[in-house]
Order: structure tokens, then sequence, then C-alpha cells
């Protein structure tokens, strides 16, 4: 019952198509959508990992507050905020690339999205520090609000939001306590 090629996957995905290795009807490549049951296994990993990788905004937040060095702290701070961002857009990409024919509009539209947090966090490199945690900060900000309460939140299973919204509030905690305050930092 199946094309064989990926975009005949996706479709009978979409149509409740069975063929081996397709998505059954309801569910996203990681599981159910999110009116479903959360997938035990993915959700599980993607939440440590995701803790995980809060190890790195706090250490930066501490070490910007406790450090001899405090500007290197923030820099290497605002680094790794950049690198995250450039990782959720990615999560988009991803997402543009498993949509199907008939979802072209929307993969068009996740695709030019998908490039703009590794964007904001390009330049908020290129700024003095002050602006630049300022536009990385807005940068998370507006990135989960598009996910939660905007057009990018089609496909992101439940699970997924949950998640989004405690690791965002985490980074964007450490983003306000390693922040400099006033004076703009070196670039």
């Amino acid at each position: 019952m199946g094309s064989g090629n990926v975009m005949g996957s996706a479709r009978e995905a979409r149509t409740g198509g069975t063929r081996h290795g397709s998505t059954p009807l309801g569910s996203t490549p990681l599981g159910p959508t999110p009116n479903g049951p959360t997938p035990k296994g993915p959700a599980r990993l993607a939440t440590a990992l995701g803790i995980a990788g809060l190890i790195p905004f706090a250490a930066g937040a501490a070490l910007a507050l406790l450090a001899d060095d405090a500007a290197a702290a923030r820099a290497a701070l605002l680094a790794y905020g950049a690198v995250i961002l450039s990782f959720l857009g990615a999560v988009h990409w991803g997402l543009a690339l498993a949509s199907g024919p008939a979802d072209t509009r929307r993969a068009m539209h996740r695709f030019a999205i998908s490039v703009l947090p590794s964007l904001l966090g390009w330049v908020a490199l290129l700024l003095p520090q002050v602006p630049g945690f300022a536009l990385a900060t807005a940068a998370f900000a507006l990135l989960l609000a598009a996910e939660t309460l905007g057009p990018l939140r089609a496909g992101l299973p439940g699970w997924y939001l949950r998640l989004r919204i405690g690791l965002t509030l985490g980074a964007l905690v450490a983003l306000a306590i390693g922040a400099p305050i006033g004076g703009g930092g070196p670039a």
C-alpha cells in the first residue's frame, strides 16, 4: 500500500496508511499528536537531555556573577544561548522536511522561520553584551510564543511544548542573571 518513497509514506501517514515504517494517522514521527498520549521513551529522553542542556546556562549565569572575569563568562553564556537558538530553529527545519506535499505552504513557512533563531543568535554575538543579551532573550521569548500561541504550534506534540516552556524559562532566567547591567560591556 505505498509509493515506496518518503512523500508516499508521509501521505499514507496522514491518510491512515499502515505501510511498514509509516506513521499512523494522528501521530508525528515521535509519537501521538498533541491530543494523544505522551510517547514515554522519547519524552523522557528529551526531558533528561533538555535538563542537562540547562547546566551550561546555570553555570554561565553563576560564573557571570562570581568569576573574576565576568565578561568572559557572559560571552560564554551568550554564545551557548546562540547555539541553543540554532537548535530550536532546527526543530522547525526538521518538521518542514518531514511534511508531505499537502503541507507545502506550511513547510515553506517553517523553513523560513527556522533560520531566524540562528541569525538572531549570531547578531546577538556581534553586538555589545547589553544589547546582545537583550536580543537573545527576546529571540527565546518570541520563539516560545510562536510555538505555544502562534502558527508554529501545529505539529508539535504536547509533551514537547510543556518541556519547551520549562526549558525556555530556565534559559531566560539564566540570561537575566548573567546579563551585564548597563555600559554595554565588551563586544
